[in-house]
């Protein structure tokens, strides 16, 4: 006869569902940072007791922030953006004497959100980095607690909890201007999925048209995957009226080059495209694509560091922020000349 399987012991989520309460609830409970109202907190000690849960080491280490873990909970871990920062936070905290670890939270579900901040939670980390480059990232920040050091890193600043910043906006006002100085007389957007109703690559663009004087065109929604570019492409390819194209990212911009291809249309030739982000084969590329180059791996290496202060009890800056670079190569040109009637 099979000898029983031991009981799991009790999380932090399990104490949160017993009393009705939200995860970040219950560790303000556990840690008294702060208030709580009485009835709340009854039921969260009930169920502690009910459920014999062990909180000690979380408190203490929460409290006392002697923990040498820091957390970082991303949207994705795979896309070149999400590696990067990931690794640039990494390295920083590996050499600050800290381990690291990852969770990944792929959807706005609030029992998933709940699930990971409560799996964050009961690994006593001393500092939490979130990625808040996409939905599962904004709502994750939502339900953290405010007594643990939280750094956010994104693309568009936040006045919520200090903040690593790319200034993906401006960057993408000079991408756009670079192409209406060509002598295009629009430019269209091929947008990546936003972290809210728009992100800076968006607002730049529609920014810098808008100045220009010219009408922002409908925008083309493109996913994550590169294929999903090459369908736009496609699409493109038979609207006479589109000779320049700025990609929400490098690999969604390879992915129109190749749908304008299958079409029959040459880069720059007939479309000029650009992308984002300067992917290790936005070089490579043929044609080599213009881009804006990020500093993935400095920005977080700049989330560490704020969050370094914030663990060490000092004055945090709110912001710390960066320009990416324009980087001009080959997929940009100026329009064809109108045929001569």
């Amino acid at each position: 006869m099979a000898a029983k399987k031991a009981p799991r012991p009790a999380v932090i989520a399990d104490v949160a569902k017993l009393a009705g309460v939200s995860v970040p609830t219950v560790s303000r409970v556990l840690t008294g940072a702060a208030r709580v109202r009485p009835e709340k907190e009854r039921r969260v000690l009930d169920a502690i007791a009910q459920l014999n849960y062990r909180p000690s080491a979380t408190a203490r280490a929460l409290a006392s922030r002697q923990s040498h873990t820091i957390a970082i909970i991303a949207g994705n871990t795979s896309q070149y953006g999400y590696a990067e920062t990931i690794r640039g936070v990494e390295e920083e905290a590996r050499a600050d004497g800290y381990t690291v670890t990852i969770t990944v939270v792929e959807t706005t579900d609030p029992d998933e959100v709940e699930r990971a901040v409560a799996l964050v939670l009961d690994q006593s980390p001393a500092g939490v980095v979130v990625l808040k480059f996409d939905p599962p990232g904004v709502a994750v920040l939502t339900s953290l607690p405010r007594d643990i050091p939280i750094v956010a890193v994104s693309g568009v600043k936040s006045r919520d909890v200090p903040q690593a910043v790319l200034d993906e906006s401006r960057a993408a006002e000079a991408l756009t201007e670079h192409l209406l100085s060509l002598g295009h007389r629009t430019v269209h957007h091929v947008r990546v999925p936003p972290s809210r109703r728009e992100d800076g690559r968006t607002t730049g663009w529609r920014r810098a048209l808008k100045r220009a004087g010219v009408e922002p065109p409908e925008l083309y929604e493109a996913t994550w995957a590169p294929e999903s570019g090459r369908v736009i492409g496609k699409e493109i390819a038979h609207n006479p009226g589109v000779t320049a194209v700025f990609c929400g990212n490098d690999e969604i911009a390879m992915g129109v080059i190749k749908g304008l291809r299958d079409a029959g249309l040459s880069v720059p030739e007939d479309v000029s495209v650009v992308g984002f982000d300067d992917h290790p084969l936005a070089a490579m590329w043929s044609p080599a694509l213009t881009t804006v180059r990020q500093d993935f791996g400095g920005l977080g290496a700049r989330a560490f560091e704020l969050l370094r202060g914030a663990m060490s009890g000092e004055v945090v800056r709110r912001t710390s922020s960066a320009l990416p670079e324009l980087v001009i190569r080959e997929s940009s040109a100026a329009p064809r000349p109108l045929a001569e009637s």
